[in-house]
């Protein structure tokens, strides 16, 4: 898989509750979506009644025009899914079609919830490495396919500043997967977590039960929480 820009490309929540390790306690916190794009997680967690903000630069634009850009990058991205099947794993999908078909029923979902939820502040173009966002202001963030998988696109200073400022905001950060685009691991991922050990920070790497690329089914868990114990 090669792309030249980050694209939106939205997922649902059965699809976070297994790339995160969601339990239904998890489910209950204030949680901030990093890059959530056309994802379906905050309509759905908020129908629910739970507490979601989701954070994109795509936000800045109104839903057709959301729309427009899914549907201008769906041929591309699914034309080289097609080409490349053997890097993926084919269990919760039957083909790159259905994949497609999927992930276009999670931006319709999305963009039937989305003039309500900018309304209600659930969508926020906002981007990283800077947010606006008080400390604390979120018990758990979730990061979807944005860092590590970019790799080529986002530098290891981005990386780091935007990991950081996702601890300032939420005591908990979650990132997945933890593979680049073309499936390979990401190649600073040691020094990321040398350098969040060296501050404090409690950081495992889990296995989770979803994995589509071939290799992407390990998230990372960053928690600032024994930090706080001290202070």
């Amino acid at each position: 898989m090669q792309l030249n820009e980050i694209v939106p490309w939205g997922r649902t929540l059965k699809e976070y509750r297994s790339m995160f390790s969601l339990s239904e306690a998890d489910l209950g916190l204030k949680i901030l979506g990093c890059g959530d794009g056309p994802a379906s997680f905050n309509a759905e967690m908020t129908e629910m009644g739970k507490s979601v903000v989701s954070i994109d630069p795509v936000y800045q634009f109104s839903g057709l025009q959301i729309e427009q850009r899914v549907r201008d990058t769906y041929d591309a991205i699914i034309s080289q899914v097609r080409q490349n099947a053997s890097r993926y794993v084919w269990q919760t999908f039957d083909d790159a079609d259905a994949l497609g078909q999927a992930r276009l029923a999670a931006m319709e979902t999305f963009l039937l919830d989305y003039g309500a939820g900018k309304a209600d502040g659930r969508y926020l173009c906002q981007a990283l490495p800077s947010l606006d966002f008080n400390d604390d202001q979120f018990k758990l963030c979730l990061c979807s396919h944005l860092l590590f998988l970019y790799a080529e696109q986002l530098s290891l200073d981005f990386h780091m500043a935007s990991i950081q400022e996702l601890l300032r905001v939420a005591i908990e950060v979650r990132i997945f997967p933890l593979i680049q685009l073309n499936c390979q691991p990401y190649a600073h991922l040691n020094v990321v977590l040398e350098e969040l050990s060296k501050k404090g920070y409690s950081v495992q790497i889990e296995s989770v039960a979803y994995e589509f690329q071939k290799g992407g089914n390990k998230m990372l868990r960053i928690n600032r929480q024994s930090i706080l114990q001290t202070i």
